[in-house]
């Protein structure tokens, strides 16, 4: 059986699409989309936010534990905003409804898995000859 594509761990053949341990029937697949998520805004500036707060507190109270614990949690907040990453999703939609199938931080990759499931399931319906 041919694989028309097989690459980090997802592959899609004339009968399926498999990914993260899913296997998705061509036959049941009615569309693919690549979707974006964007980085998280709110939780990193709360955690600054209080941090903030806690570190004035701290100068003001002349509380040094306060003005350190404050600081750092304004170092918390820059790190996880710093290291989240924008992912893309491929959603599977099926007469089930819509699922992810597969999320990567390389949009490249993902959109290449879903013109691989086009490209198969127009092959698959294509006549036989």
């Amino acid at each position: 059986m041919e694989i028309p594509f097989n690459d980090r761990g997802v592959s899609v053949t004339r009968n399926a699409l498999s990914a993260a341990g899913q296997v998705f029937p061509l036959r049941d697949i009615v569309d693919v989309r690549v979707m974006t998520v964007q980085k998280n805004k709110v939780v990193p500036l709360v955690i600054s936010a209080a941090g903030l707060i806690g570190a004035i507190v701290g100068g003001v109270l002349q509380s040094a534990s306060g003005l350190v614990s404050g600081a750092m949690l304004v170092v918390v907040g820059w790190l996880t905003w710093v290291t989240q990453d924008v992912t893309h999703r491929l959603m599977v939609k099926t007469a089930d409804g819509e699922r992810e199938a597969l999320m990567s931080t390389d949009r490249e990759f993902v959109e290449r898995v879903g013109e691989a499931v086009h490209w198969a399931k127009a092959a698959a319906a294509a006549p036989k000859t």
